[in-house]
């Protein structure tokens, strides 16, 4: 069965964007990107400061409360929804639970075939473009870089540390290509 889903997870700053651009390049299938930043974006301002919703601390900590978490489900339910309709989906999400965060996408993504790919980064190198971004709070790169992957049980990763996002979407191009073949057989 051809994957359907690419989960990347890594923490703010680790290059899952680019990386996700670029496997837009390079598979040849259409795929949609979609990152749990376009959820943020998608909320009412009065969620993005706290308390239910979602918010950020000067430290760079982020807390979820309920209301975020009611939606943030809603949102995975959507995308599933997407891909069994046939859509081919590229998730950029930070697992700010970790092994729960997961679950969470396991649950609903039931059988659907999905490819997890951990987005690793050294802590440092996540700093230094988070501080070029400017659109981010200063210490939440350092804080994500390996907590979203605490128990989390990925089929591939990779390090974006000093390898580019192409050569690292190409990587993970050649693992669907190899997977298909394996599967073939």
């Amino acid at each position: 069965m051809n994957t359907q889903v690419i989960v990347l997870n890594g923490g703010s700053s680790s290059g899952k964007s680019g990386l996700a651009r670029n496997l837009q390049a390079v598979l040849p299938e259409a795929w949609l990107s979609l990152s749990i930043d376009t959820l943020v974006d998608a909320m009412p301002a009065r969620l993005t400061t706290g308390g239910d919703g979602i918010g950020f601390a000067d430290d760079g900590g982020v807390d979820v409360g309920q209301e975020f978490m009611a939606l943030q489900d809603a949102w995975i339910a959507g995308l599933v929804a997407m891909a069994r309709a046939g859509a081919h989906i590229v998730v950029d999400d930070v697992f700010l639970g970790g092994a729960a965060s997961q679950r969470r996408w396991l649950d609903a993504l039931g059988h659907v075939p999905t490819l997890w790919v951990g987005v690793r980064c050294d802590a440092a190198v996540a700093e230094a473009r988070e501080a070029a971004r400017g659109d981010r709070v200063a210490g939440m790169a350092a804080k994500q870089a390996d907590v979203v992957h605490e128990g989390v049980t990925y089929d591939l990763e990779v390090d974006t540390t000093h390898t580019g996002s192409m050569d690292c979407a190409r990587t993970i191009a050649t693992h669907l290509r190899s997977s298909l073949g394996e599967r073939a057989d």
